[in-house]
């Protein structure tokens, strides 16, 4: 039995959307059912829906033997993986966004408000700029309306909601989209099967 961890909401139709043309049919995963485990006997295989950050959690831990997770996921996270395909979907980028006349103090550590704490880190440490990282779980934009933060790092797709709150995008950290990554360990004893998913999800990819 193959076993995929599909993340829950837009990205998760998205990516079964792909498993679905890539000829693993589950039936109605992201109908109106409260089931989290779907399973197809005569395809062998099987998926479970989590929340986004927590597919490569069951990836690496071997319940699932592959899934399908944002990049931001796992630059974040750096999971014991290994990461397969783009799949070219849930395009957005990881940004600095800033208040459009924002200008930045250099005599003092720079405020940054982020729900992506080692993303951030990283990015600026390379920069050799000294930042003040504070972790939040909601509406980052709110963090520099509010005076809390200098700037936020934070997922932008079509950059409305930055728009709306008076903020522009000031750098792109890197592009983002869903990877298929797949378990060390059932990697070398599923290779036969893993190995055609990723064939015939590269075959779903190229005709999307």
């Amino acid at each position: 039995m193959l076993n995929i961890a599909l993340p829950t909401g837009r990205l998760g139709e998205k990516a079964y959307n792909l498993i679905r043309k890539a000829g693993y049919d589950l039936g109605d995963v992201f109908g109106d059912s409260r089931k989290l485990i779907f399973t197809n006997q005569s395809r062998n295989v099987s998926c479970i829906l989590v929340k986004p950050v927590d597919v490569p959690i069951y990836v690496e831990y071997g319940i699932a033997d592959i899934g399908i997770a944002g990049k931001d996921t796992l630059e974040e996270y750096s999971p014991d993986v290994y990461e397969l395909l783009d799949l070219g979907i849930g395009k957005c980028r990881m940004a600095v966004a800033a208040p459009k006349e924002f200008a930045e103090d250099t005599g003092r550590p720079l405020k940054v408000a982020t729900k992506f704490v080692n993303i951030t880190n990283a990015y600026y440490r390379e920069k050799g700029r000294e930042i003040e990282t504070i972790k939040l779980s909601g509406s980052i934009e709110t963090a520099v309306l509010l005076g809390l933060s200098d700037v936020i790092v934070d997922i932008v797709e079509t950059g409305k909601t930055l728009k709306e709150n008076g903020l522009t995008v000031a750098e792109e950290i890197f592009p983002i989209s869903a990877r298929l990554i797949s378990n060390k360990t059932s990697y070398n004893f599923k290779s036969a099967e893993i190995n055609k998913a990723l064939t015939l999800l590269k075959g779903a990819v190229s005709n999307d």
